[in-house]
């Protein structure tokens, strides 16, 4: 969904309900399940909150099983149009939230796409307790109780051990 930011009314524009997009991620498997956005304009800058709903599937970081991800994103986002490619542009800490339009048009899609995945965790965890995997046979501990006999550390180890004892008291 492609919006002309010089056309959006004074009051605002709601987006409201997740079949106005029907297509809204570049991965099909990604679900989108509940939308909620107001976009307002400031001078040339457009002003987008709101709230995202969605499934994502995700790979566990600890047993390599695949879930699917309920994501709650929350969008507080100003998008600018974009510099002509000719300037040199230097961000400061403040740019770092913003986004970028291009040609008058604010692509709503890619906007719900770039929230929803900031909102993503840099580990998932197909649950909190996972267990993961055995370092010895490869299960899935979650599945299994292994009877793997687990290696103790090498001795040379121990004086590290023993310091990291002292260091936490």
């Amino acid at each position: 969904m492609m919006i002309r930011v010089s056309e959006i009314p004074a009051e605002g524009l709601s987006i409201v309900g997740a079949a106005v997009l029907p297509e809204p991620f570049s991965d099909a498997a990604w679900e989108l399940h509940d939308l909620s956005l107001f976009i307002e304009k400031d001078e040339a800058d457009a002003l987008v909150r709101g709230h995202i709903a969605a499934t994502v599937p995700q790979v566990c970081g600890r047993c390599l099983e695949r879930f699917p991800l309920h994501v709650e994103a929350e969008v507080d986002a100003r998008v600018v149009p974009r510099p002509a490619a000719k300037e040199e542009i230097e961000l400061a800490s403040d740019d770092l939230e913003l986004d970028f339009y291009a040609e008058d048009l604010l692509n709503v899609a890619q906007l719900v796409e770039t929230e929803t995945t900031l909102e993503l965790p840099m580990k998932p965890l197909c649950r909190e307790g996972c267990r993961g995997l055995c370092p010895v046979c490869g299960g899935n501990r979650n599945l299994v109780a292994c009877q793997c006999d687990v290696k103790t550390p090498h001795p040379r180890f121990a004086v590290l051990k023993d310091l990291v004892d002292r260091l936490s008291r």
